[in-house]
């Protein structure tokens, strides 16, 4: 496994995500979604930030997720949108992250299609957690889903095809489904993705 500086993962975050090409998925009948992806700043490291949402929310009760939710109408774009929604979630101020860049839109069998927004928080401020929504706040080092100890793949069908779905697990928490997928594919844009076990 890579052991990559702050300065180094930074650098790794900026050019590839400002740069290389990304999947734009539209399918009749889905929901537009947007999650930011939180890469914290701790130290000397990166972390990213999790939610785990509560049993009273409409949809994805009680997993593990990035904040996030559907885009609206008023939102002007995706990034907007999750911004947006991690500030109402968790109250991460718009001016705490530095977006640098989309990943590939994930269509999820639950019916959405979900752009994951890159942003860097070098300052973490006092969150502020909406407790209808999110039941717990957690962060986990961004180094931790490089090491293949740390996950599994299993092959599973959607929409005629088999897909791969991800399995990270850290004491309590299992993170699963989309928001594992939006990890394996931040690690791949940055060359740390590790080998499918």
């Amino acid at each position: 496994m890579k052991v990559l500086s702050v300065r180094e993962i930074r650098e790794l975050l900026q050019s590839r995500l400002a740069t290389g090409t990304r999947t734009e998925v539209m399918i009749d009948g889905f929901h537009r979604a947007a999650v930011l992806v939180p890469i914290v700043r701790a130290n000397d490291t990166y972390e990213l930030l999790f939610t785990k949402r509560t049993e009273v929310v409409e949809t994805h009760k009680g997993q593990i997720s990035f904040p996030g939710g559907m885009v609206d109408d008023d939102d002007p774009d995706v990034v907007h949108a999750a911004l947006r929604e991690a500030h109402e979630e968790v109250g991460i101020p718009v001016a705490a992250v530095e977006t640098v860049g989309l990943l590939d839109d994930l269509p999820t069998p639950t019916g959405f299609v979900i752009t994951p927004v890159v942003g860097i928080i070098e300052n973490l401020p006092q969150l502020r957690v909406n407790d209808i929504e999110v039941e717990e706040v957690f962060h986990l080092p961004l180094l931790f889903f490089a090491d293949p100890a740390n996950g599994r793949m299993e092959l599973r069908e959607f929409q005629g095809r088999k897909r791969e779905v991800w399995y990270y697990e850290s004491g309590k928490h299992t993170i699963w489904g989309a928001t594992a997928m939006i990890i394996r594919s931040l690690l791949e844009k940055i060359d740390l993705a590790p080998p499918q076990r």
